[in-house]
């Protein structure tokens, strides 16, 4: 098992990753695997990842890859594609344990190498998890190509009839490379004007459509730790306006809950921003609290977008959008249930900054507070001295 590209990765990864080595290419971070279902994972499992990992230090950006971001994304500085074009993974900088079935992943580094760890560690997991014996003997395997074909064919063209916009997000718990490849593909094929991208930068290229994405919680989290609580949101979100100038534009809302995000959404963010992303919490009142704001500062709501990207399936989408409908524009973006719908049980699993260490500071704990409580992430003791200053 090999990965095909270094481009194979999430849109957002590279974006975020330029930003560091603008603004802080001297921080660092920790990052943890976080087994939110409770997989066990047979004996060997972490001697095999680490394998995997070890394979990843030859892959470099190809001079195609090069052209393709240069053509396609004309926002990130040719500075920053030389950049690219000279990095390389190092292992050294992910540690994986084992016990029992208990799997450990840890990262470590300069924010600037560490970030683009997250989501191909992710899909090895889950693509390394489906290849094992054990595991087939347990959970079976999955359905055969046509099988898979067929069931994207279907949902696109019921998500096609909606009229809405679909996007794929299903890289980082993918079941492997090559169903996630038969997925984006045959959303291209039957979703005409309904598709209009995926977040994997590499199946961009080859399929020949568009790259999506724009920041992470991480982004935000690294803010409150640099600049406090109640400084994040604003100089997060200006710190982008800085290095993208206006593209780039939907900006991530739940970092610290909603209703906190919109206090720092000023009328000028309001205006810049093309619109903000859903990922925790109630879609329907997200809905609703923006539609709300965007009025508030005289905005009209149809001329911003959410994209909704919170555990979608085809009941959530339509009750999303015929509450949207002439009210706000709309799109969304869809992951597992496209890209691990193969009749075997996804795995239930993240990967999330736990650590920080500024410039000129010391290591600090980051937290992440969404609309879902039970999606809280971090040092107990931080996450409450968060809500405290915040006033969650």
């Amino acid at each position: 098992m090999n990965i095909k590209s270094i481009l194979d990765n999430d849109f957002y990864k590279f974006t975020m990753q330029n930003a560091v080595v603008t603004l802080y290419p001297r921080a660092k971070a920790r990052y943890a695997f976080i087994n939110r279902g409770g997989h066990e994972f047979p004996e060997g499992f972490a001697e095999k990842l680490s394998t995997e990992i070890k394979k990843m230090e030859k892959m470099q950006l190809t001079p195609e890859e090069k052209i393709f971001l240069r053509k396609s994304c004309p926002y990130l500085p040719p500075t920053y594609l030389d950049f690219l074009q000279g990095f390389r993974y190092d292992a050294e900088e992910v540690t994986v344990t084992q016990h029992g079935g208990n799997l450990e992943i840890k990262i470590e580094g300069f924010w600037y190498r560490t970030i683009l760890w997250e989501v191909p560690l992710m899909f090895l997991v889950c693509e390394l998890y489906y290849e094992q014996e054990e595991i087939k003997n347990t959970i079976g395997i999955r359905q055969s190509n046509e099988q898979v074909i067929d069931t994207a064919r279907k949902k696109i063209e019921k998500y096609k009839s909606m009229g809405i916009k679909i996007a794929d997000f299903g890289t980082r718990r993918r079941h492997s490379y090559e169903v996630q490849k038969m997925v984006v593909n045959t959303m291209i094929s039957h979703g005409k004007g309904c598709f209009t991208g995926t977040s994997n930068v590499h199946l961009a290229m080859e399929l020949g459509t568009r790259p999506i994405g724009t920041h992470a919680h991480e982004w935000f989290m690294f803010h409150a730790a640099r600049y406090g609580f109640k400084m994040s949101n604003p100089l997060a979100l200006e710190n982008w306006v800085n290095i993208y100038r206006g593209d780039l534009g939907i900006a991530l809302s739940d970092t610290y809950t909603t209703d906190v995000f919109f206090r720092a959404f000023d009328k000028k963010f309001s205006k810049l921003f093309d619109g903000v992303r859903h990922d925790s919490g109630d879609p329907i009142e997200f809905a609703q609290k923006t539609i709300t704001h965007y009025k508030s500062m005289g905005i009209d709501p149809l001329s911003k977008t959410i994209i909704f990207s919170d555990a979608l399936n085809y009941e959530k989408v339509r009750r999303i959008a015929d509450f949207c409908n002439e009210k706000i524009g709309m799109s969304f973006g869809i992951g597992t249930n496209f890209t691990n719908d193969v009749g075997l049980p996804p795995l239930n699993i993240v990967i999330k900054m736990t650590e920080t260490h500024p410039e000129n500071g010391e290591w600090n704990h980051v937290v992440k507070l969404s609309d879902e409580h039970g999606k809280y992430t971090g040092n107990p003791d931080t996450i409450q001295l968060a809500k405290t200053i915040l006033g969650i």
